[in-house]
């Protein structure tokens, strides 16, 4: 800064007759003339540090393919050969011009086409027939609670309530991978895996069956495979007709709601509700049932009287609901007596004609509660019961 405050006083102390153009050389003389000396040192400049060599790496050099180079641009290639050493080439290598060969080239889709074709590969799923919320009140207040692993099994059809439990406590059913020797087992078929012999049980069961029939004699109210005459032959048909009635259902096992031995005739039930079949054929149901009665003879006031006041069964005393001495018909020469009972112990009917001292002939049940047996349904055939049947049995579904 006093070098420069120096020139700058040397310049104007100068009178300048003409302009004379002054070079860098004749400024410096200007200033080095002047009196005044000025002592100006710089600092040395600071060392560059040495740069370090780089790698030597083995060049395969063909002069060659130099000269056919030229002023060529020239670009390495760092290779590792098969020893492994590194090595510098002026060609790609084999592998990489072998793979762009082989590569497919595409055109860069657009952002915008990139996302409608992703809008389109996506699938719309279907929405839900029913809401969160009125498919958790169906769960918590409609859906099928959890039933006994014997009942489950019966109701599938695997074999009766007995037979069942006879299963379990032989160790045959899995249920969810471990054995169950325990009836009263809590399973829901929806969502635990039952086993029963090694086979799988169908998750879905069966839809319920209500069946009224008109039982033939000779034929005896049981679903044993011994049983070469029982009433569930009469269902054959109906069985082999379930696929295409209830598709994807497996098949129902259908049993009796109670008992009519082999020589009566007329209305029975039939189902694979086992609540159903507990319910009406238990005694608090208080379900009445009426017969047809034929006898062989002629029938007096007195036997209506002994009739009416009951007999001995099972160490218990039971007594009919009424009787009556039906009129005679043109076509049916012998006397009808219709009596009925409410408690329905075995062969009740029978006992209370026998004790006064008749002849039965015949005995057709025609009446279980409210529901009365179509005229029209002939001897083996069934009809399904309605709603309505079922409520004049007195069961609410």
């Amino acid at each position: 800064m006093a070098a420069i405050a120096a020139a700058t006083t040397a310049f104007t102390s100068l009178h300048l007759t003409r302009s004379i153009p002054y070079t860098r050389r004749h400024i410096h003389t200007l200033i080095t003339s002047s009196s005044t000396k000025f002592n100006i040192t710089f600092a040395p400049p600071k060392p560059k540090p040495d740069p370090k060599p780089d790698p030597v790496i083995p060049i395969n050099t063909n002069p060659s393919s130099d000269a056919e180079l030229g002023e060529q641009l020239y670009i390495p290639w760092i290779v590792r050969d098969e020893n492994g050493n590194l090595t510098l080439q002026s060609t790609p290598p084999a592998r990489l011009l072998h793979e762009m060969a082989n590569a497919k080239t595409s055109k860069k889709k657009k952002k915008g086409k990139e996302v409608g074709s992703k809008a389109a590969a996506v699938v719309p799923t279907a929405e839900p027939k029913h809401s969160k919320a009125a498919r958790r009140f169906y769960n918590e207040n409609l859906r099928d609670p959890p039933q006994r692993l014997s009942k489950v099994l019966a109701a599938a059809g695997v074999a009766s309530r007995r037979s069942s439990e006879e299963l379990i406590f032989q160790g045959r059913v899995t249920v969810n991978g471990s054995v169950c020797k325990t009836p009263q087992t809590k399973v829901d078929p929806a969502r635990d895996v039952i086993y029963v012999n090694g086979n799988r049980l169908p998750k879905k069961l069966p839809s319920k069956i209500y069946l009224a029939l008109n039982k033939p004699k000779g034929y005896i109210c049981s679903s044993g495979e011994k049983e070469t005459k029982s009433v569930m032959s009469l269902f054959d048909d109906f069985i082999k007709s379930w696929d295409k009635r209830h598709p994807g259902e497996p098949k129902p096992r259908l049993f009796t709601v109670g008992r009519l031995d082999v020589a009566t005739t007329g209305l029975i039930i039939v189902t694979n509700d086992g609540e159903f079949a507990h319910k009406i054929s238990h005694p608090s149901s208080n379900l009445s049932k009426e017969y047809i009665a034929t006898i062989d003879g002629e029938v007096h006031k007195q036997h209506l009287i002994a009739i009416s006041e009951g007999t001995v069964i099972e160490d218990v005393h039971c007594t009919p609901d009424s009787v009556e001495l039906l009129p005679r018909q043109p076509d049916l020469p012998r006397p009808r007596l219709r009596i009925v009972v409410h408690e329905g112990r075995n062969h009740e009917v029978r006992e209370l004609v026998k004790n006064a001292g008749l002849q039965l002939r015949a005995l057709k049940r025609i009446r279980i509660g409210g529901f009365r047996l179509p005229v029209d349904l002939a001897l083996g055939k069934h009809v399904e019961l309605n709603q309505g049947n079922l409520k004049a049995l007195g069961w609410k579904s």
